[in-house]
């Protein structure tokens, strides 16, 4: 009952989570995070249940039911070992979160961020009544934000680490993987649909005047583009997954074309599909990392036996795809590209401001969530409207976490990277795993790349997806030692 609890729920959120405007609202976000809560207390319930069953299980370790949980179990347990150095790191940033919320006298925040002490005084300083050196200020400029996005990281870590430590085999976390691609090619047909007929709505939101592309039910058109670019190569992924054991079979191109089945057929035309929506989203910089991903993909899954420089079935789903959308017409979207220096200039001097909040808060950052306020003191130009964001999730988290904070993640990607990259190349070319552990990791890839100029990471659908992948890419990667380690036990038995 726990597990098809489990199930729905998050079957729910990854369906429910991009469909309700990439989650950006407070409502949904909030949906989001209780879902997650959720799945944490039901899984803690069945972990416990589960724990006082082992030792029944391995007095009858000699079925063959036993064996295979037990075999689950020493998996899991391999993959749990292996995401302790993932826990530390991850608390220490929760931690310095938490550090960033706790209000410190006067004198030691002087010394431990001089500009926080500096605002603090400069806004206390008309108020005669208070005496400045007797009161206590938080790290963060805007306390309840740094709250919002604590509880927001807390939750995506959790789900994190459950997705890691679920202790199920690979398959059935492979299995969700269907269901994001379905949900990719929904927002793909509804996006064309709303622009191509003229209707240009987003669920039951007017945005005739605001939609000038494909978005999808998502309210820009790159928070779009970067969802794309996570399910477009995971879809790929899957697609060749199917076909792993049976490169070898066909001597060429048309004993395969004849071979293959409805199922894979479908697959290839979801994948164009969301090749369309993304091209029509007129996403600059998401048009250039597909690009990028369909270039690193059709390196990597080409077949090294035959001596292959790319993979021609990659190639021809780009193709195709690209045809299809040449066919309906590319001009607006070619028209964007022209426009690419003027842009970059406005996002140069965002980035330009944003690195002077990061000189003034080197080292513990402006505080989680605090950009929106703290951007208005640094502005050199004129904007209507408030900034929500910097045009660039890396340079926004280091004015707000500073040098710490950055530094924790760094060490942390860098040690997924290595995990997920050590644990692919272990696999062979007719292992099912290591296509959808490349397409998972090209997507995430993708995400970080297109990210350089966007807010992307910080869209709580993408955020949501973004966690799911690494999960995959790691489980896929780890649980080859507990298989080996399973595998021993079941001999010795």
């Amino acid at each position: 009952m726990f597990d098809i609890l489990i199930k729905l729920i998050l079957i729910f959120l990854i369906v429910f989570t991009p469909i309700a405007f990439g989650s950006v609202e407070l409502l949904a976000f909030s949906l989001m995070e209780l879902g997650i809560l959720l799945i944490i207390i039901l899984w803690s319930i069945d972990s416990i249940k589960s724990k006082t069953s082992l030792i029944s299980l391995s007095a009858i370790s000699h079925q063959p039911s036993a064996k295979n949980k037990l075999s689950l179990f020493y998996q899991s347990a391999i993959v749990n070992r292996q995401s302790a150095m993932p826990f530390i790191l991850l608390s220490l940033f929760l931690f310095l979160i938490l550090f960033q919320l706790l209000p410190l006298p006067s004198g030691v925040l002087k010394v431990v961020s001089p500009k926080t002490w500096a605002l603090r005084h400069q806004l206390l300083i008309t108020n005669s009544s208070f005496e400045l050196s007797a009161l206590s200020f938080p790290l963060s400029f805007f306390p309840f934000a740094t709250q919002i996005e604590f509880f927001k990281w807390l939750t995506l870590i959790g789900l994190f680490f459950f997705l890691l430590r679920w202790r199920h085999s690979k398959k059935d976390v492979i299995r969700l993987i269907p269901i994001i691609m379905l949900v990719g090619v929904a927002e793909s047909l509804y996006g064309m649909f709303e622009f191509f007929s003229g209707h240009k709505h987003i669920l039951h939101l007017n945005m005739e005047a605001e939609i000038a592309a494909v978005t999808g039910t998502f309210l820009n058109r790159n928070y779009f583009a970067g969802y794309l670019l996570m399910v477009i190569p995971l879809s790929l992924g899957y697609l060749f997954s199917r076909e792993a054991t049976q490169i070898n079979r066909f001597r060429g191109w048309r004993e395969r074309l004849i071979s293959l089945d409805g199922k894979t057929l479908l697959i290839g035309f979801c994948v164009i599909v969301m090749v369309l929506g993304l091209l029509f989203s007129a996403s600059r910089m998401g048009i250039s990392s597909l690009l990028l991903s369909f270039s690193l993909i059709s390196f990597l899954f080409r077949n090294p036996e035959k001596g292959k420089r790319f993979s021609k079935t990659v190639a021809l789903i780009f193709g195709l795809a690209l045809l299809w959308a040449a066919w309906i017409g590319l001009d607006a979207v070619i028209s964007r590209f022209f426009t690419s220096s003027e842009d970059f200039k406005g996002r140069w001097i965002f980035w330009v401001n944003t690195f002077q909040i990061f000189k003034d808060f080197p080292i513990f950052g402006s505080g989680l969530g605090t950009f929106t306020w703290v951007f208005p003191m640094y502005r050199s130009f004129h904007l209507i409207g408030i900034a929500t964001h910097a045009e660039n999730d890396y340079l926004q988290l280091a004015s707000e976490v500073g040098l710490v904070g950055v530094g924790l993640l760094l060490i942390l990607f860098l040690f997924f990277f290595y995990k997920a990259v050590s644990g692919i190349r272990s696999l062979s070319h007719r292992d099912s795993g290591r296509y959808i552990g490349i397409g998972g990791l090209v997507g995430i890839l993708a995400l970080m790349f297109h990210s350089i100029v966007e807010r992307n990471i910080q869209v709580p659908s993408n955020a949501l997806l973004y966690v799911i992948l690494w999960a995959i890419v790691l489980r896929i990667s780890l649980t080859k030692k507990g298989e080996i380690s399973a595998y021993k036990m079941n001999q010795t038995n």
